[in-house]
């Protein structure tokens, strides 16, 4: 997936200054004028003029030098500092995109992209499980579908999301996605248990870590390349299990339960 670097810049008490408004600017530029401009750029003359505002008390300094109307017409042209502003603007977007095409050049071969990078820093989220994958086939159904997602090698989410959220994130077979879902979702059990369940997803691994409280335990199980599903569950569950790390277990989660989140 090709990355498009979006540069915002910010100050305290002063709007962000962002593509959209480095537009506005450089239009100033080349229309002469801020109705001008605002109709290049498809702005009302009052959203123009507040924008205009606001990138001045972004920067402390005019970017524009507006003259008002009058017999021989208003007119508006850019200040030392707002075509410092735009100089400024691009090179910053061009040195990211340069940072992210080495970064893309750093990780060949590894399976990894930059997007999965971006993706893995920045998401916050409340569900203790994030599990990035590719789509690998959608079923269709009267009202919801199964999304099936590989995250590992030989291991497979199903996921049933609606028809409409299959449309509206534009899932398709070999789509990067990222399964979402909360801890106490995940039911833990014995490896070898060979009980039949309802439960649609059942993936086996090895426990990674156990943090115990007084009620609950916090439990991490390695599912292979590198990834960990964490589930939380009573101490007398623990007990019961008799879990410990090194110790294999199987990891069951309802499909209804996972939410699937795209770029």
């Amino acid at each position: 997936m090709p990355i498009e670097p979006e540069v915002l810049l910010s100050a305290p008490n002063a709007a962000p200054v962002g593509r959209e408004r480095i537009r506005l600017l450089e239009a100033v530029g080349r229309e002469g004028s801020i109705s001008g401009a605002a109709r290049a750029v498809g702005l009302s003359y009052k959203a123009a003029w507040d924008a205009v505002a606001a990138m001045n008390n972004l920067v402390g300094r005019p970017l524009v030098d507006a003259r008002p109307g009058g017999r021989s017409g208003g007119g508006a042209a850019l200040t030392e500092d707002g075509r410092r502003l735009i100089t400024a603007f691009h090179r910053l977007q061009d040195d990211i995109a340069r940072s992210f095409d080495r970064i893309g050049a750093d990780l060949g071969g590894s399976g990894l992209t930059a997007t999965d990078m971006i993706w893995s820093i920045h998401m916050r989220t409340s569900a203790r499980n994030a599990l990035r994958g590719t789509v690998s086939e959608i079923r269709d159904g009267a009202v919801n579908a199964e999304v099936k997602v590989d995250v590992t090698d030989g291991v497979t989410l199903a996921a049933i999301i609606t028809r409409e959220s299959v449309k509206d994130l534009d899932l398709a077979v070999g789509k990067p996605v990222t399964a979402l879902f909360k801890a106490p979702f995940v039911i833990l059990t014995e490896a070898d248990e060979g009980r039949k369940t309802s439960v649609r997803n059942r993936i086996e691994g090895s426990v990674s870590r156990i943090e115990k409280g007084a009620v609950n335990a916090e439990v991490s199980l390695d599912i292979g390349g590198g990834k960990t599903l964490t589930s939380i569950i009573t101490m007398e569950a623990l007990a019961d299990l008799a879990l410990e790390v090194g110790k294999p277990a199987a990891a069951l989660i309802k499909a209804p339960f996972i939410i699937l989140a795209v770029d």
